[in-house]
């Protein structure tokens, strides 16, 4: 009876802690599903017939910038309308340019250790043409019109130095994202988001934490691709896995030398 009363119990304890779970998920999909659609209707009134392409980079961001889809929008929207005004409208470009801006965010605090949000916030002030926090980006400029003009030029001369002629001006939105991406590629900063999401522990697990929210969010949708999103979340922990377990080999090995020397040396 006594094993039955607590074989009784702890079946009951499961069920509690799966409808828990269920319940905590269900809440977190619903909540991340009211943000995705508020963020897709403002991706689709700026960027209109190129609303895909934004949509299919930010499903992408996880791997990219380390970002969930919703990160993603909700950082392309906030400076995409300085950067259609600088492109004449074309949105097919401005799509293009933003996600390498967003890009250009994310390597940059990767390599300079700047928080996501300051460099953000750089960005947003550059679409306003305020340019104090450009020293938040660490490339050795600093917060001030001259400084942003400086690197402008710097960014031209590295280009004619490989002939390709350019000519960016403070003027132009587009031409400061570019300019950016020039300088932060010749100081070896680019595509480094896209290989710590490989090769380390924190970028591995920080594109298996933006798979998951994707599919969070996606549980709620409609016509999400949940194999696509189950399969995105399952790749990616598994690199951070093969990331995670060679360390914690090492590890082991050195704490038995630890417990050796401590023994002889330490603890007498």
């Amino acid at each position: 009876v006594l094993k039955a009363n607590i074989a009784g119990q702890a079946i009951v304890a499961g069920v509690k802690a799966v409808a828990g779970a269920v319940k905590n998920i269900g809440e977190a999909a619903i909540q991340s599903y009211g943000e995705y659609e508020q963020l897709v209707g403002g991706v689709e009134t700026l960027f209109k017939s190129s609303a895909d392409t934004v949509m299919q980079y930010a499903a992408n961001a996880y791997q990219t910038a380390g970002m969930s889809a919703n990160e993603y929008m909700t950082t392309v929207t906030a400076f995409s309308a300085s950067l259609l005004q600088s492109m004449g409208g074309d949105t097919d470009a401005a799509a293009e340019k933003a996600n390498l801006a967003i890009t250009d965010m994310s390597d940059n605090a990767n390599k300079m250790g700047s928080s996501m949000e300051s460099i953000q916030n750089a960005y947003s002030g550059f679409a306003k043409q305020n340019y104090t926090m450009l020293d938040n980006l660490k490339l050795s400029y600093g917060g001030t019109k001259e400084e942003m003009q400086r690197l402008l030029d710097d960014a031209n001369a590295l280009n004619a130095a490989q002939g390709n002629y350019t000519n960016y001006t403070i003027d132009s939105y587009a031409d400061i994202v570019d300019a950016i991406h020039t300088v932060q590629t010749e100081m070896g900063i680019t595509g480094t988001t896209a290989k710590e999401a490989a090769s380390t522990i924190q970028g591995s697990v920080s594109a298996a934490k933006s798979a998951w929210s994707n599919l969070i969010t996606g549980i709620a949708a409609d016509n999400a691709d949940l194999d696509t999103l189950i399969g995105n979340f399952v790749s990616s922990v598994e690199t951070a896995a093969g990331n995670i377990i060679p360390r914690v080999s090492v590890m082991l090995g050195g704490i038995s030398q630890l417990v050796t020397s401590a023994s002889t040396t330490i603890i007498p």
